[in-house]
């Protein structure tokens, strides 16, 4: 029964914050969530709150203790680990009475999963020895979701001891995740985000817990978020000949996403899912060959089954129907519905200024913004008490933020050691040299602009969770960022887990009749508005930058006839949504075409 006691979708990593304590919510009903591990600052904190409000023995984990940081994700992954071991024990032991935790697990799974069916078969019987054993087999099939965890491979900055000295690499913010991740109990996931960094994967072989053990099993995987196929397969086989094997790709789209976005060229995602489709078993077997051969070599065991890869896709799904879809269409293992779970407070740590502003959030307030200082285009949204606090500094004249987690310094055009360019120290440099250049005004104003509209990220993304469990925030600032992606403006209150739940498997629809795009056609429109500005800002005698801009046109043309194509695959499908599906599909190829002419007459 365990095998087929599993949810097909999982709630993503969001911010740093908002799903830090995700696991305690909802690991218990069997579905998986992502912490991210990139402030060991907030997870102290949280360990702190937790061992109080459960009465659990806690002592501090100082600054001053050698390798804190590491530490700190162990210890706070412990926590989370040997309490949800705890609720599962618990709901074990409870009658199947409907309303109860044991009851919600198997009511929350999907009606198509056989145990599901096991469940509604067993509410039929009347008392007696059948019932009895049905109840019994059920109650041992009960197992939580996955502690899966989150590291930003470019978020790899180094940390310094007294007297400024840097210290060794393997002290630096990613490295020290993944051993706090590597020594903690939990046998889960991690999941990689944000591209290559070989320093950071080659660091996985100093541990055990990532290659498979005596029975073959390896307690701590590999997730690699990517958003094309190359980047995924050129990932996959630098581990493979480390001994690493990637179980699992996790497909995000380059633009309708939460968080910071990294375009493809062009690339949209539903031909990215068909080319995982049909390259999976190429890939399999050639980085089956590397992974075996080098744990051969490393002296390693091997796994007693030969390794599969699975692939799970997230970002802007928003109905039953398009989850159905992916599922079945491009066979994934799972889906991950993001920005939705904002709006579900028994999911996620959000405070209830931020909930309101997310369920009142039309599409014209999420957009695309210059605030992250990694100089990566991040989702937000306006009106946040983040960016509120940020220009109530800007017209006081002491624009930028105290550095106070110190986790995104990686600019040094002013100083020797790196600083971030969201804090105070730089801004102001920043604009002293902007003064000096007697700029015309509106120059002057635009690069201004760029300079101010850094924000405490790392900060901001961390303060919800602080807020929700009455935790002081006063040294945070109590101002909240919140990156959620534009798939939230179509989700306008808040909802109960059930309902989002049944929502996700067609049981009940939360959006009732509001217009919204299906999210190959949002994602699509999102990348042509992308296309513009780096035609506007594009300079012509710059022939690789023409060159990128052509292949991305040639790409999102290609993107177009793969959809129109795959219209006649998608059963269920009404037909003035079809319709609707084609129309859109042709007014965007249109519109593709006319940039295409106009960036040749300009050549």
């Amino acid at each position: 029964m365990n095998n087929s006691n599993k949810h097909k979708f999982h709630i993503p990593v969001m911010g740093i914050g908002f799903t830090l304590d995700s696991p305690l919510k909802v690991a218990k009903f069997g579905i998986s969530s992502v912490v991210s591990l990139g402030d060991d600052t907030l997870m102290e904190k949280m360990r702190k709150h937790y061992c109080e409000k459960l009465n659990q023995f806690y002592t501090f984990i100082s600054p001053k203790d050698e390798d804190f940081r590491a530490k700190r994700i162990t210890a706070y992954l412990d926590l989370l680990h040997d309490n949800i071991q705890d609720q599962i024990e618990s709901i074990k032991s409870l009658p199947f009475i409907k309303g109860n935790d044991l009851y919600k697990y198997f009511d929350f799974l999907p009606d198509f999963a056989p145990v599901k069916q096991e469940f509604l078969r067993m509410l039929s019987l009347n008392s007696g020895e059948e019932k009895s054993k049905l109840e019994s087999d059920l109650r041992n099939s009960v197992t939580a979701g996955s502690i899966d965890v989150n590291v930003m491979t470019k978020l790899d900055n180094v940390n310094y001891g007294p007297g400024k000295i840097a210290l060794p690499a393997e002290y630096n913010d990613a490295h020290a995740s993944i051993r706090g991740f590597a020594k903690s109990k939990v046998h889960s996931s991690l999941v990689f985000s944000a591209g290559l960094n070989p320093k950071l994967y080659s660091y996985l072989t100093q541990f055990d817990s990532f290659f498979p053990n005596s029975e073959g099993i390896v307690a701590k995987k590999i997730i690699l978020k990517v958003s094309d196929y190359r980047s995924a397969a050129v990932q996959g086989k630098f581990l493979a000949a480390k001994g690493i094997w990637v179980s699992e790709y996790r497909i995000e789209s380059g633009l309708n996403c939460g968080g910071h976005a990294f375009a493809t060229q062009g690339l949209l995602l539903g031909p990215i899912l068909h080319e995982f489709k049909s390259n999976k078993a190429a890939l399999e077997s050639e980085l089956s060959e590397t992974y075996l051969n080098a744990l051969n070599s490393l002296g390693k065991n091997a796994p007693i089954e030969a390794p599969i890869i699975t692939v799970s896709a997230q970002g802007g799904i928003g109905t039953a129907e398009e989850q159905e879809f992916l599922m079945n269409e491009y066979d994934l293992i799972s889906t991950g519905w993001g920005s939705p779970f904002l709006l579900v407070p028994e999911a996620v740590s959000i405070d209830n200024d931020t909930l309101d502003l997310l369920a009142g959030a039309k599409e014209e307030d999420l957009y695309l913004s210059g605030i992250s200082p990694l100089g990566v285009p991040f989702n937000s949204v306006k009106g946040n008490t983040k960016d509120i606090q940020k220009q109530e500094a800007i017209e006081k004249g002491k624009p930028g933020a105290p550095c106070i987690r110190k986790k995104l310094m990686f600019n040094t055009e002013f100083t020797e050691t790196p600083i971030c360019t969201a804090s105070r120290q730089y801004q102001e440099k920043k604009i002293a040299e902007l003064k000096t250049q007697n700029l015309e005004p509106k120059l002057y104003e635009r690069n201004y602009n760029k300079i101010v509209e850094k924000a405490c990220i790392c900060v901001g993304l961390g303060t919800s969770s602080l807020l929700v469990n009455n935790i002081d925030a006063s040294l945070e600032g109590n101002g909240v960022s919140v990156c959620p992606g534009p798939n939230l403006a179509y989700f306008s209150r808040t909802y109960s887990l059930e309902e989002m739940i049944k929502h996700i498997y067609g049981k009940l629809d939360i959006l009732g009749q509001v217009s919204r795009p299906h999210m190959f056609i949002k994602e699509l429109g999102m990348y042509v508005d992308y296309l513009k500005e780096q035609i506007l800002d594009l300079d012509f005698d710059n022939k690789a930058r023409v060159k990128y801009v052509e292949k991305f046109e040639s790409n999102l043309s290609e993107g177009i006839q793969y959809y129109k194509d795959l219209l006649a695959k998608m059963q269920g499908f009404k037909m003035d949504l079809k319709e609707r599906f084609l129309n859109e599909l042709n007014a965007y190829e249109f519109e593709i075409r006319e940039l295409a002419h106009a960036t040749i007459e300009v050549k």
